[in-house]
């Protein structure tokens, strides 16, 4: 197949994202997400169905063209076309590498909503460093970013390895030098990554978390403590000394 056209592709996602949206939800999704973007209105599953067709019609896409590509439509003023670039990363991994967290982290620092955060650090840093172990390294820095979005991408990025067995020292360091941090979105994210894990791993989770109950915001506490046993989370909440109302989902 000759080489895509990606300004012809991109233009192309727009036009058909853009007969799919209405103002309505272009409305209340601006709102809701507090954006200075201009938003078109089309749902979540419709742009992945644009995504995921142009990927499939593509099926010799190569990583410059995916990279050039993605480039294009993060470069709209577009919430839309934010999002199916992004979507277009999670549909390609394959022909992604370590390099490629420079881009990530590019994205993230570009994003300052959570609506891009946590797809492109849960998702494609995340599956990049499932792919390559030695590129959580890399979090090390992010983990100490003065820019929040950054340091919550370091903690989310871990959650799909941690899901696969790796060590939980990394993640415990990042979430232990965090802890104290007033920032919701910190605060959140950590608790997150600590209940997912603990759905596998809650002695791992309870044993880190016990002693640090006093220090964790109840954000956290209540994200972290609800896959633990009964008397593993009575435990950690009688540490903190809170009374918080935790429900499990």
């Amino acid at each position: 197949m000759p080489p895509i056209d990606t300004a012809a592709t991109a233009a192309e996602i727009e036009r058909s994202i853009r007969a799919v949206g209405t103002p309505e939800r272009a409305a209340g999704e601006k709102a809701y997400l507090k954006s200075d973007l201009e938003h078109c209105g089309a749902t979540l599953s419709e742009i992945r169905r644009i995504a995921r067709a142009v990927a499939s019609a593509h099926p010799d896409l190569t990583h410059d063209e995916l990279i050039d590509l993605v480039g294009v439509l993060w470069s709209q003023q577009l919430h839309d076309c934010r999002m199916a670039a992004i979507m277009l990363l999670e549909f390609r991994p394959r022909l992604l590498g370590r390099e490629d967290l420079d881009t990530v982290e590019t994205m993230i620092r570009g994003s300052r909503t959570w609506a891009y955060v946590d797809a492109l650090a849960g998702n494609t840093a995340g599956g990049l460093v499932v792919r390559y172990p030695d590129a959580a390294a890399r979090l090390d820095a992010w983990a100490v970013d003065p820019n929040f979005w950054v340091r919550r991408s370091a903690l989310l990025a871990l959650m799909h390895p941690l899901k696969r067995g790796a060590p939980f020292d990394r993640f415990a360091g990042y979430a232990d030098s965090m802890l104290a941090e007033k920032e919701f979105f910190i605060r959140k994210a950590i608790g997150w990554v600590l209940r997912e894990t603990s759905k596998r791993r809650p002695d791992e989770v309870y044993a880190w978390l016990l002693p640090r109950a006093p220090r964790a915001s109840g954000v956290t506490l209540r994200e972290a403590v609800k896959y633990l046993s009964p008397a593993q989370r009575a435990q950690v909440l009688d540490a903190s000394g809170r009374q918080l109302a935790v429900r499990r989902r």
